[in-house]
């Protein structure tokens, strides 16, 4: 049965001339949330400390089944202690692009399954164990290690298992357990660089993702992380 029985020309025509109005409304509403997306994601031009030494101002917590994050990460005399367990991440609530992540972490301890954590780069929404994005292992003895993540994918993984990873290109560069490791993380359009205590382990190219949120994992290493923060990319 028609809808329209009893209505006029002209008054057909009013309604078809409102719903295309809304349609265009509509189209214009989600093309300007786009446009504030995009300007949402910043581009670092100077050095920008993420961790400002005190709380986790600017970052938010994703845990596995939803666990307080409080009782897995700690700010005290400024440094960031995480326990390790349950399994999430600590992100920022900002999202970047083109920059260099500087992690300067150390593992207290290690033992079997108790030994993982990770870099997190370009982590896409929606939050969940684990998230769509790019980590620069930090397992010991695997820091250099390049994971693409979830429905992630580089050039240099295609064809390799998704919980493979792209593989450091030599021996590791980690000091020993309790001593400071520098965890450099550089992301340059689709490309990332995994830098390890001043010496390059890694690189993937063609990258699906090139901009995020950055976080580092809850994944069973009971570490400690003293300073986290971006730089601009170098320019020749």
């Amino acid at each position: 049965m028609s809808h329209n029985v009893g209505l006029t020309c002209g008054q057909r025509v009013t309604i078809l001339a409102s719903v295309k109005s809304a349609v265009i409304l509509l189209c214009l509403a989600f093309a300007f949330i786009g446009i504030a997306t995009a300007q949402e994601i910043i581009t670092p031009t100077n050095h920008i400390e993420l961790f400002n030494g005190t709380n986790f101002d600017g970052w938010t917590f994703c845990m596995r089944g939803q666990a307080d994050p409080a009782k897995t990460w700690s700010v005290t005399n400024g440094i960031i202690h995480c326990t390790g367990k349950p399994s999430g991440y600590l992100r920022t609530k900002q999202a970047y692009s083109n920059y260099i992540v500087t992690v300067v972490w150390r593992f207290l301890k290690i033992a079997p399954k108790a030994d993982n954590t990770g870099v997190l780069v370009h982590i896409q929404p929606p939050d969940k164990v684990w998230p769509i994005c790019i980590q620069n292992q930090g397992k010991s003895g695997r820091q250099g290690d390049l994971f693409v993540m979830a429905d992630a994918e580089c050039k240099e993984h295609k064809g390799m298992n998704a919980n493979t990873p792209v593989p450091m290109c030599g021996p590791p560069n980690e000091n020993p357990v309790g001593d400071w490791n520098t965890n450099v993380t550089v992301c340059a359009g689709n490309d990332v660089k995994a830098i390890i205590n001043g010496k390059l382990e890694n690189e993937i190219t063609e990258c699906t993702i090139s901009s995020g949120f950055i976080g580092i994992q809850s994944e069973g290493a009971d570490i400690e992380i003293r300073r986290i923060y971006l730089e601009p990319l170098k320019t020749n």
